[in-house]
């Protein structure tokens, strides 16, 4: 009897482009795991942070970074990240962790175990995976791959709306906005795993589409591509 394979789902793009609201809404609506890359790497952070490592620290950060088993399920509808078997998701959003997070994901060994670990997360579930390099580095076999974006100026709109309604009154629009040019110019020309839309991905602008309409607009490309039920 054959196993039935998982159906593999990859959303890239730009930051602001809304890809982890858009991908944690549609896999519920699926009854997928969603899996949020950012938490992953977080959790390392805190693996390697409880070894001793520090930010600044690129080799012993590589040495120790295979010592992370790093998972995630979904109990009661919530999202748990688990730490070599430690549920993880009240620690792992910290200034020290996210410091951590950004100095070990530029670390080829860190990339290198995480992608083992997200590989054998979609080998074993469906999944909805979303970031800047799935389609093309993470799950180049992913039966759906889409391309996530909306224009510049209305993803500075969101994130600075996200600001104001958090009380962050430090920014303006247009810093936001200069932020944002920035970060894709950072993204398409960094060395390991660039911003690149797949060749077989399926672009999907949002600019003019709210929540709601770009997550049925991802169902829709998915049940065109055949992975999905009509009903789903």
């Amino acid at each position: 009897m054959e196993t039935a394979m998982s159906i593999n789902i990859a959303i890239d793009g730009p930051a602001g482009a809304g890809k982890s609201t858009v991908a944690r809404r549609a896999a519920e609506k699926l009854g997928f795991i969603y899996v949020d890359t950012g938490a992953m790497y977080r959790a390392i952070a805190l693996y390697l942070l409880r070894q001793g490592v520090k930010p600044e620290e690129k080799e012993a950060i590589a040495g120790r970074c295979a010592g992370a088993q790093v998972s995630i399920a979904y109990q009661g509808g919530e999202q748990i990240v688990s730490l070599n078997g430690e549920n993880v998701n009240g620690l792992i959003r910290t200034d020290e962790v996210t410091r951590m997070s950004s100095a070990a994901s530029a670390v080829p060994a860190v990339r290198a175990r995480l992608l083992d670990l997200q590989r054998s997360l979609a080998a074993e579930h469906d999944v909805i995976m979303d970031g800047r390099d799935i389609g093309t580095c993470i799950l180049p076999d992913a039966n759906v791959k889409i391309f996530l974006t909306a224009s510049t100026a209305v993803r500075a709109k969101r994130r600075f709306d996200e600001l104001r309604a958090k009380g962050d009154t430090s920014e303006t629009l247009e810093s936001v906005e200069e932020k944002i040019i920035r970060r894709d110019e950072d993204d398409r020309n960094r060395e390991i795993s660039p911003l690149r839309e797949a060749q077989d991905a399926v672009h999907l602008d949002t600019s003019d589409m709210n929540i709601d309409q770009a997550v049925e607009a991802v169902l829709s490309i998915c049940r065109r591509k055949g992975c999905l039920s009509c009903d789903q």
